[in-house]
């Protein structure tokens, strides 16, 4: 046994726990279709968002720990449920009025209101396919329509007629008595309107494997339960893909935890195995409310890579799956800094440390160098006192800092600070305050600037660190005190870097300066 899979055998990391679950299915033997399954779902009445993103890239985890500690090979497929029908007009796309007279009609029926697509469904399909694979995500893509309509689906699917009354039994007991008596496990598509109707059966045959029903108008239909005329609703649904497809794992929303008996028990009355499950919690904003697509709080996946890569939000997702988290802009920076905080210690880890590292799960084991050589938070404060618009000027003091660096050379630290000046611009700067110092503050600055002007010690972060830290140490307790006034006086923040690292980045001269016109009052009437 190699060393990686004796230690991701024994790993405490959440997707090597998860991978281990899914392997005791088989115990190191393949199953008969030849390969272990993940899936995930995907409702394409939308954009793809942060949501699917984390989803995907969760289960990607799970899929290559899996992949470390057996031979088995694997499969992730993406299924789009684009037979479920239109339940309301989107408000994000164009002429959104022409599609009230498609409500209700499979999303696959409805006209992409782009123009670019048959269909407003293949249209939302294609642009998760593109968000999958700009992510560089390994799947097959999965349609409902493709899957009900090319009888892949058809032997579940009169399994579920043969079962019907069993299958049932299973969802009556979870719906209300009024919700009961109109209820049924199919939803056919009219023959005519092309819409999905929500109707009562009169007859299920097992025979014909065909149902009968009246439409909204009471006129009787007759329709097999294949070749796409029928829909499952969406418990039995989950239920039945499972079966359908030898689902092995599977994750989702907490939301869907109080179904998941629902899903097992007709994945298990069909003839499967219910899947492995994995339920995660929920994102919040920033006042601890869930965050919805309809109500568009929150970050959404554009925002977020406009402020910073894909890598830091596949490690904000890696982090806790099953605590809710906030998921709001001013958890970016920390993700960035972490992320690389992390790259930078995997390569002097033993192998038992980097498999518990979050960047092994988001690199599967090939893991890059960091050449982050500032970190986020710090070119966010040099972003704020240089008053930077664009990048290249943050280019004049990295480049003294560290004269190695260029953006052809380090092309994640070129791409750092243009985060940065974005960020800056759109959250630091509308909320600086700058105050000006106390007595105490303003004796202790004069001592810093002065010695700073005597210093001779170069770029040294750490010997400039120290320098701070000796002026504040006999007149601040606790020496908190102390940064709190430079971030305040100096960066009109309530926090921020270690100063010895700022002044090293932004130059002593310049430093000396910015104390100067916190002294002068100069940077509170800028900032009013």
């Amino acid at each position: 046994m190699s060393e990686l899979r004796e230690a991701a055998l024994v790993s405490k990391a959440w997707p090597f726990e998860e991978a281990r679950r899914v392997l005791k299915r088989y115990k190191d033997k393949a199953p008969e279709k030849g390969y272990v399954l993940f899936e995930t779902g995907y409702g394409p009445s939308g954009l793809p968002h942060i949501g699917t993103f984390g989803e995907v890239a969760r289960t990607t985890m799970v899929r290559r720990a899996f992949e470390a500690i057996s031979d088995i090979p694997t499969k992730l497929i993406c299924f789009s449920d684009d037979l479920d029908g239109m339940r309301k007009v989107p408000g994000n796309v164009p002429n959104p009025d022409a599609l009230q007279t498609y409500l209700q009609m499979p999303l696959t029926s409805v006209p992409d209101p782009f123009g670019e697509y048959p269909s407003f469904g293949e249209y939302n399909n294609a642009m998760l396919r593109r968000f999958l694979d700009t992510f560089g995500f390994d799947y097959e893509f999965y349609s409902a329509r493709d899957f009900y309509r090319s009888g892949q689906f058809d032997e579940i699917l009169k399994r579920a007629v043969d079962r019907y009354d069993d299958v049932m039994a299973i969802m009556l007991k979870s719906l209300r008595e009024e919700r009961q008596k109109s209820y049924s496990i199919f939803l056919p598509i009219h023959p005519e309107t092309g819409r999905v109707l929500y109707v009562p059966m009169k007859k299920v045959c097992k025979e014909t494997y065909t149902v009968t029903f009246d439409d909204e108008d009471g006129k009787e239909w007759t329709l097999p339960v294949t070749g796409g005329n029928v829909k499952l609703q969406w418990k039995p649904d989950f239920g039945a893909r499972w079966a359908a497809l030898d689902v092995d794992f599977e994750m989702y929303g907490k939301e869907h935890a109080t179904n998941e008996k629902i899903y097992d028990a007709i994945c298990r009355k069909l003839g499967g195995r219910q899947p492995n499950h994995f339920s995660y919690e929920l994102f919040l904003d920033e006042n601890g409310q869930k965050i919805s697509k309809s109500s568009g709080n929150g970050v959404s996946i554009d925002q977020w890579l406009t402020y910073a890569s894909a890598e830091s939000l596949a490690y904000f997702m890696y982090q806790k799956p099953k605590t809710a988290k906030r998921m709001h802009f001013d958890v970016i920076p920390k993700a960035v800094d972490e992320y690389h905080q992390q790259l930078r210690a995997y390569h002097g880890q033993d192998i038992k440390a980097q498999l518990n590292n979050p960047v092994w799960h988001i690199h599967g084991g090939d893991v890059p160098e960091s050449n982050l050589v500032v970190p986020f938070a710090m070119l966010l404060n040099l972003a704020s006192v240089a008053g930077a618009e664009e990048k290249d000027q943050l280019w004049g003091f990295i480049q003294r800092y560290a004269p190695e660096t260029s953006a052809a050379t380090h092309p994640d630290m070129d791409d750092a600070a243009g985060f940065a000046v974005r960020y800056f611009n759109d959250f630091v700067k509308p909320s600086k305050v700058y105050r000006a110092p106390t007595e105490d503050e303003r004796a202790a600055l004069e001592e810093l600037r002065d010695k700073l002007k005597a210093w001779d010690g170069g770029l040294d972060a750490e010997a400039l660190q120290s320098l701070v830290f000796s002026v504040g140490r006999d007149r601040f307790d606790p020496m908190r005190d102390w940064f709190k006034a430079l971030y305040e006086v100096l960066l009109g923040a309530s926090q921020g870097p270690r100063f010895g690292g700022f002044i090293a980045l932004y130059g002593v001269a310049e430093t000396v300066d910015l104390i100067e016109a916190g002294l002068a009052g100069e940077l509170t009437q800028a900032g009013s």
